[in-house]
């Protein structure tokens, strides 16, 4: 291609004009560094874009940068011998739009170290249905696995179970083999939620924790996006060595706990940081979601589609507490 191609991108702003994110144009020559030119087919959306998108949460680090934290698309140029002109790849994370331009382009370029290939049994537009709220899910379930969790100690709780990490984690989880019990606040989703694969589904308005230091163990293990009084709740009815990941903080940053769950029961809490991964697990993780632990409901999971210039509109209803499912950003050829 030419050295430098003019497209469109969802461009964030802060400067003394204020803070602002707007389509504006630009030049190939101006993306942030790096070995690999894509050209971006799908991008998703994510609470943390919505956050960056519209200011209300201090995700980027610099400006200006383009927003998106998932892309996924064709290599056009590369001056890594890893990547070919046609190559389908994907990225999640690796400092999209906090530290570099992201997927809300129609061009993006990439450390090579961070491009991910795509791997068989996965379409562009799948890998970015799943994108990093799938990725999360099956990084915690990579590391739950590692540190001994297998179906036999009985069911995961996955809690927000309504949102996207939530509602991805029931589908990777069951298809992983695990029984899936969903926790929501959102009854009027519990037939959607059986129908991705949980076998129980509760109400955590009628969720009664004792306050106990321990009680009876109900769960084999949890995927907690919720954090808080939930989290605190959960690690007492956990059994002897399950795991619960932590992923999310919707219920607060703090939680009121004892030791007791870890040293009389054996009991493991996995931090679970996506952003950062290292790219072996990433390449481990993106081969299970195309293979075994790949989702057999995406296309009922992504309930929206919606073009660059419809963005702004998503992260509102996403603040505001009004999405579901996994909305996919459409921006060039598929």
């Amino acid at each position: 291609m030419n050295p430098s191609t003019a497209f469109r991108a969802l461009r964030i702003r802060d400067d003394d004009a204020g803070y602002r994110s707007r389509i504006e144009t630009m030049d190939t020559d101006a993306l942030t560094p790096g070995e690999v030119l894509v050209k971006v087919a799908y991008s998703s959306v994510n609470y943390k874009d919505a956050l960056a998108g519209t200011g209300k949460g201090k995700i980027l680090r610099r400006h200006p940068l383009n927003g998106g934290i998932d892309l996924a698309g064709h290599v056009v140029a590369s001056t890594d011998p890893a990547f070919r002109e046609g190559d389908a790849v994907l990225c999640t994370g690796s400092g999209l739009s906090e530290t570099r331009d992201g997927g809300y382009a129609q061009f993006a370029r990439l450390d090579a170290r961070w491009a991910i290939p795509l791997p068989t049994g996965l379409s562009l537009r799948e890998s970015m249905i799943l994108g990093t709220a799938g990725f999360t899910a099956a990084l915690a379930l990579l590391r739950m696995q590692d540190n001994r969790q297998t179906p036999g100690l009985g069911p995961i709780a996955v809690t927000g179970a309504s949102g996207g990490v939530g509602q991805l984690a029931i589908d990777i989880f069951s298809r992983a083999g695990y029984e899936v019990h969903a926790i929501s606040g959102k009854a009027e989703h519990f037939d959607f939620l059986r129908s991705l694969g949980a076998r129980e589904c509760i109400d955590r308005h009628k969720l009664a924790f004792s306050g106990k230091p321990m009680e009876s163990a109900r769960f084999g293990g949890a995927l907690d996006n919720v954090g808080g009084a939930m989290l605190a709740g959960l690690l007492p009815q956990v059994v002897p060595y399950g795991n619960v990941a932590i992923c999310g903080n919707a219920g607060g940053i703090a939680f009121d706990g004892t030791v007791m769950p870890f040293i009389i029961r054996g009991v493991s809490l996995l931090g679970i940081a996506s952003a950062g991964t290292a790219r072996d697990l990433r390449e481990r993780i993106w081969q299970h979601l195309a293979d075994d632990w790949k989702p057999r409901h995406l296309e009922r999971i992504a309930t929206r589609e919606v073009p660059l210039e419809e963005l702004s509109d998503v992260f509102g209803h996403m603040l505001a507490g009004e999405s579901f499912g996994r909305t996919l950003v459409r921006i060039g050829d598929a």
